[in-house]
């Protein structure tokens, strides 16, 4: 069964082991890349900051004891709209709904604070993720999001619409 924990910034280091992985085993899927958490960026007050951003909230999936998958849900500059981020399921996560378990809880959170609409930017060519953020309702927009590292492909926004 998966269960869900939320994290403070005193977990900064499940969170850092978390996206190192995230960044070393899918990085074709995020905007960020490995280099810019290592080094200079690898330091606590960063991994702090990050699970520190006010009004978010930051989970990880545990399965079997195991945390096997991350999300965030973060507030936007427009009222109404919160953002997920950060969503990553590791392969001892996969096909056993760790995915889905996370985009509800971080819907459920959305609900929660207000939103009435819950954004997300998924890479070109990322069809999992696709086919995940799909099958829970979410639409794409048409909107193009930012440039992937790789400088070819780019990320494309896709919302859901959260009932009153």
């Amino acid at each position: 069964m998966v269960a869900t924990r939320v994290l403070t910034e005193g977990d900064w280091k499940t969170w850092r082991e978390l996206r190192l992985a995230a960044l070393s085993e899918a990085g074709y899927a995020f905007g960020a890349q490995l280099a810019d958490w290592q080094g200079d960026g690898d330091r606590e007050e960063r991994w702090r900051g990050r699970l520190a951003i006010p009004g978010s909230y930051n989970i990880v999936a545990m399965l079997d004891g195991q945390a096997v998958g991350m999300a965030s849900g973060v507030p936007t500059e427009h009222d109404g709209v919160v953002e997920l981020i950060s969503m990553y399921v590791a392969p001892a996560g996969r096909g056993r709904s760790v995915g889905d378990h996370l985009v509800r809880a971080v819907e459920q959170w959305a609900r929660r604070v207000g939103a009435r609409t819950l954004r997300l930017a998924v890479a070109e060519g990322n069809r999992h993720a696709w086919a995940l953020y799909q099958r829970n309702g979410f639409r794409d927009t048409g909107e193009l999001g930012g440039l992937m590292p790789d400088g070819l492909r780019r990320e494309h926004v896709m919302t859901k619409t959260l009932g009153g």
